[in-house]
């Protein structure tokens, strides 16, 4: 693979814009009507695209996104090294606290968040036991 890309269907593509864009701290680098995408890592994107654009993809094959709208339908899995700060942002910023910052069975602290279209983001750092 040369590069990964995760893309989110958005209701308000402009809003969930501003909210990515302050809570990641990053400027999108495509911001056209229908894309926006900004750059995680070297080879890695996330895309925020409206639901009527996939929904015009997708045609009759699938139910419109619009219909799964907060529900939880994926998780943006982050590791930083200050995740009390990207979730203290994100829910100054409009997004809902999930669950709290605290550490997991599986070796990571971690906090989680909701976006305005109910997309789960978790903020993660390695927690020595």
């Amino acid at each position: 693979m040369n590069e990964i890309e995760f893309i989110l269907y958005v209701n308000e593509q402009n809003k969930s814009k501003e909210f990515y864009e302050k809570l990641l701290k990053t400027k999108p680098f495509l911001d056209v009507p229908g894309m926006t995408e900004f750059k995680l890592a070297e080879n890695v994107k996330l895309g925020l695209m409206p639901e009527n654009g996939i929904a015009k993809i997708i045609l009759d094959k699938l139910p419109h996104p619009r219909k799964g709208n907060g529900i939880p339908r994926c998780e943006l899995y982050l590791k930083v090294n200050n995740p009390l700060e990207y979730i203290l942002r994100g829910i100054e910023l409009g997004g809902k606290e999930m669950s709290k910052l605290q550490n997991r069975d599986w070796g990571d602290e971690v906090g989680y968040i909701s976006d305005f279209d109910g997309n789960i983001i978790a903020f993660a750092k390695k927690y020595s036991h």
